[in-house]
């Protein structure tokens, strides 16, 4: 069973400390998530229908054409009955609606450009989850190491507890400490393993691919705020998350307004013309065409429309509230994550202090346990205070990295763009161009 689990934990070394030969990077794995993500894919696919309710609202001023045909067959008592077709076409045109097609046409751009900001924030949010999966599984499988060299020395420490005891030198009590301390080790081992798989898996799901050979990373510094008060400006005016809820103000008064168009008059003209044929003795043909304006003067529609401008109005004064909300929420993110930026670098250095100083410790307990001046639990405690501090490190050496991420996201500028990733960037714009002003046709402009 022993030399079982060794060979399993060995197959783990091999996992956790793998080759450096074409090792991937922290903006490699971002490219790929940019690219084969899921959930900004979706967010992608919802910005595509956002684009065609511009040309829905744009249709409210064009005609409309319909052609007509019908046959009749009619007949009473004592005569033989007369079957006739007809055939023919109509076309209304709207000239005034109240304005609420222009004011239809605006919501529906505003709200276009809120969505844009809305998958700009989908990106964010995906590129940061990615950074943040890539430093933990680095992490993880970094305890995951310490954890089986820890479990090594505490094998080790079995061996010569045992040793001892068989010659004389030391207790029983010695044996067991250690072999309860190799015990612990072991099951801290196992879910050590089991947060690097897990780890892994969150970066698939992101990413699309396994992460195999991940090379360390470093806090980014291009776009770096240099104080909290900059940070918080500049997430005030770029952050998408304020920009969608500003967009969506803008559309709310623009919809208020295609609400109040219910009670101005609307005027539209009409035209048709048909043929009728009797197929029936006496045969003939017979022609007919009209034209006319119609002028509609909304009077009463049952309390409808003023409750249509008085949801309007409650949904605009929603938009406005929502705008504070996106601002405190931006804030805390904001000084959440430059504070951690710095108390992640202090405990780098802390930690890097500490575990200098316990190896240092570690190394003179074992000197002073072969001679007999220390005890074997002494040993265990030093090897505990080094393991502690290594995690404790690693930790920290993530939280560094993940903090300025976090911050690039919390000030807005957390996108392909703004790395700089070596991917084809998405451009919102091509497919809205391409749907705006079209009429007529029922396939999607990617050929569906």
């Amino acid at each position: 069973m022993r030399h079982s689990f060794l060979a399993t934990a060995v197959a783990v070394v091999a996992i956790v400390a793998p080759q450096a030969v074409h090792a991937e990077t922290i903006f490699g794995a971002m490219a790929k998530a940019y690219e084969n993500n899921s959930s900004l894919n979706s967010a992608r696919a919802g910005m595509r229908v956002t684009d065609e309710s511009v040309a829905l609202a744009k249709s409210g001023y064009r005609p409309r054409v319909t052609g007509s045909a019908g046959i009749t067959n009619s007949w009473s008592t004592g005569s033989s009955g007369s079957t006739g077709a007809t055939f023919g076409i109509s076309i209304s045109q709207s000239i005034f609606d109240g304005f609420r097609t222009r004011n239809g046409v605006r919501a529906a751009e505003l709200n276009v450009l809120a969505q844009r900001e809305n998958l700009r924030n989908s990106e964010q949010n995906v590129l940061f989850d990615t950074a943040q999966a890539y430093m933990d599984v680095l992490q993880n499988r970094d305890i995951a190491m310490f954890r089986q060299r820890n479990l090594a020395f505490l094998d080790e420490q079995v061996r010569a507890a045992q040793a001892r005891f068989d010659v004389g030198e030391g207790t029983r009590t010695d044996v067991e400490q250690a072999r309860a301390s190799r015990a612990g080790a072991q099951a801290q081992l196992e879910a050590a393993r089991a947060a690097a798989i897990s780890s892994a898996a969150i970066y698939r799901q992101l990413t699309g691919t396994e992460p195999k050979d991940l090379s360390p990373a470093n806090a980014i510094a291009k776009g770096l705020p240099g104080s909290l008060d900059s940070a918080l400006a500049t997430a005030f005016a770029k952050h998408p998350a304020i920009l969608v809820s500003k967009y969506l103000i803008d559309a709310g008064v623009y919809n208020v307004k295609t609400a109040e168009g219910a009670f101005l008059p609307s005027v539209s003209l009409s035209a048709s013309a048909s043929r009728n044929y009797a197929l029936t003795s006496p045969t003939g043909e017979s022609s007919s065409a009209s034209v006319g304006a119609t002028l509609s003067v909304p009077i009463y529609q049952g309390g409808s429309a003023s409750a249509s401008v008085r949801q309007s109005k409650e949904s605009l004064g929603q938009a406005r509230i929502g705008l504070d909300v996106s601002r405190d929420q931006v804030r805390a993110a904001v000084t959440s994550a430059y504070t951690q930026l710095s108390a992640s670098q202090a405990a780098v250095t802390a930690n890097r202090e500490t575990l200098r100083a316990g190896r240092l410790a570690l190394d003179g307990v074992v000197q002073e346990r072969d001679v007999g001046q220390r005890t074997t639990l002494d040993v265990l405690n030093a090897q505990n205070t080094v393991l502690s501090a290594q995690i404790a490190l690693a930790q920290a050496e993530r939280d560094v990295v993940v903090s300025s991420y976090a911050l690039l996201s919390a000030i807005g500028r957390l996108t392909a763009r703004d790395l700089g990733l070596r991917v084809a960037l998405h451009d919102p714009k091509e497919h809205y161009n391409a749907v705006k002003d079209k009429w007529f046709g029922l396939r999607t402009p990617d050929g569906r």
